[in-house]
């Protein structure tokens, strides 16, 4: 099946913070994004969850991950943030009740193609005893931007 999707990725930068590791936090979770640096912020878009949905597999997080992409989605696509500390040592945490002091990375993924029910289970599968079940890709099938076959 054939997705089409728009991700917008945005991480405050502050003035006790790297630029640079904050795009590498970005990149971590995210390697196809190229973030911007904008008035205070990074800003990155991509078109692909492939490399994040290996994180999700790698970490067994897959059932988390579906709550929280249902607990904020609407018919259009859905959103969530993540710890931008644990996002710098490639680790997916999604950040949840009160705000860390420098922000997080604030992800919004909208779905044109083909529903964002069906993306949500190609990105995270259900699982049986944390194994994915009939996934809709196999784990680790995304693109290496670096291959020169991309």
């Amino acid at each position: 099946m054939i997705y089409s999707v728009d991700v917008r990725i945005e991480a405050p930068v502050h003035d006790t913070e790297v630029t640079d590791r904050v795009a590498d936090a970005v990149e971590n979770v995210f390697p196809d994004a190229e973030p911007v640096h904008k008035e205070g912020r990074l800003v990155s878009e991509t078109h692909s969850l492939d490399a994040f949905s290996d994180v999700l597999h790698e970490q067994e997080i897959l059932d988390t991950a579906r709550r929280v992409f249902r607990q904020n989605s609407t018919d259009e696509g859905f959103a969530f943030s993540l710890k931008k500390q644990a996002a710098l040592e490639g680790v997916v945490n999604f950040a949840v009740g009160e705000p860390d002091e420098l922000g997080e990375i604030d992800v919004e993924v909208r779905v044109r193609e083909p529903d964002v029910e069906s993306f949500i289970n190609y990105v995270a599968p259900e699982t049986d005893e944390g194994q994915p079940v009939d996934p809709a890709r196999e784990y680790g099938d995304r693109f290496d931007p670096e291959d020169e076959a991309y």
